[in-house]
């Protein structure tokens, strides 16, 4: 009984954020799904930016494309390890009914702002990849909420990422349920789609940390604590979202729950525990995507005592009213990391297209 079986029965799905072609060549994710309960992987633009300017294992596919452009040798790149990984979790897949065994791959960062250019490409990656355990990744920006409905009403399958603010997580959750009931008027199975909603949590801490490093005082006192609350309350609100009459006529036609997933779990801080976004964050129905380092300070000292999250709503909201007390604006806070997110995906994926680009050249 490992700390990681112990985090799986409590109803923690761990999902690796990580992927490239060595970890599927060399057989490393094999390993993690046997050893360590990995049931899912996790990929972003600056993620595929680090596997593939790293060139290992992709110098053969590389060459086919001289002459062909960097957008399409990535665009292949990027789906056929995702392919690849979809086929390595087919059975979990098969035997969750579809709850794991997922693979995530992200629409062009640079078309955050765009909703139309997002639904067409989400359709052109699940057409691509065409495998029914991937879910196609769109940021929760304002112009990606109307995206998100589309994409589910055409009954594809979609990882809502970027997800800082308890607002904008009920807005996702909103725009699901829309694209769901959409998606039930076009007479689709609604039990062939499934969605998570990626909420981030360390980078959260980092910038209030530091804000509040910089009022100092009892200030200091909440250092820690605010990603954690804010976590819990979108957990709350997914409770009640999804125990609602809207949901449950849904429900009745065969949809799933959007489950929350838990993004950005490594720690950001040497002070901190390096679980302690895994610790403090276990309960029934979500995901946990971690970083190898953080999935290895898991198997070795996550310490698991039971649900950390449903007994702490109280807690939450005196946190976050005591942050306000002090003068820091988490609203403020949670539009700068969005903004922040999405121009430093488009830089990785900006700097991927040129280093793929550099190598076709020469």
């Amino acid at each position: 009984m490992t700390n990681l079986q112990k985090l799986s029965d409590a109803g923690v799905s761990i999902w690796l954020d990580d992927l490239s072609r060595s970890r599927l060549t060399s057989g490393n994710l094999e390993s993690l799904i046997a050893e360590k309960n990995v049931v899912g992987v996790t990929t972003n633009p600056s993620i595929f930016q680090a596997a593939i300017s790293s060139g290992d294992g992709y110098e053969e596919q590389l060459a086919s494309f001289k002459g062909k452009g960097a957008e399409a040798a990535v665009e292949a790149m990027t789906t056929d390890d995702v392919r690849e990984a979809c086929d390595l979790f087919a059975e979990i897949y098969s035997a969750t009914g579809g709850y794991d065994g997922r693979v995530s791959i992200e629409v062009d960062p640079r078309l955050a702002k765009e909703t139309d250019a997002t639904v067409a490409q989400a359709k052109q990656l699940w057409d691509t990849v065409d495998r029914p355990n991937a879910l196609i990744k769109i940021p929760a920006t304002v112009e990606g909420l109307p995206a998100i409905t589309q994409t589910i009403a055409a009954g594809i399958s979609v990882n809502v990422t970027l997800i800082f603010s308890l607002d904008r997580y009920r807005a996702v959750a909103e725009a699901y349920i829309d694209g769901l009931e959409q998606a039930a008027e076009a007479g689709i199975d609604l039990a062939t789609i499934h969605s998570v909603a990626s909420v981030f949590i360390s980078r959260i801490d980092a910038e209030v940390d530091k804000r509040l490093g910089e009022i100092g005082g009892e200030a200091l006192e909440l250092q820690g604590k605010v990603a954690l609350a804010n976590a819990r309350l979108m957990y709350e609100a997914y409770e009640e979202l999804f125990s609602s009459p809207r949901f449950e006529a849904l429900k009745e036609k065969g949809a799933h729950v959007q489950r929350p997933l838990w993004a950005s779990t490594g720690t950001k801080n040497p002070d901190y525990s390096p679980t302690l976004y895994v610790d403090e964050l276990v309960t029934e129905g979500v995901v946990n995507t971690m970083p190898e380092k953080t999935l290895d300070a898991a198997f070795e000292g996550s310490v698991v005592r039971g649900d950390t999250v449903r007994d702490q709503y109280d807690n939450a909201r005196s946190v976050l009213a005591d942050l306000a007390r002090v003068g820091v604006s988490l609203g403020d806070v949670t539009q700068q990391l969005e903004d922040e997110g999405v121009v430093k995906f488009e830089e990785s994926w900006n700097s991927l297209l040129d280093t793929v680009k550099d190598k076709l050249d020469s």
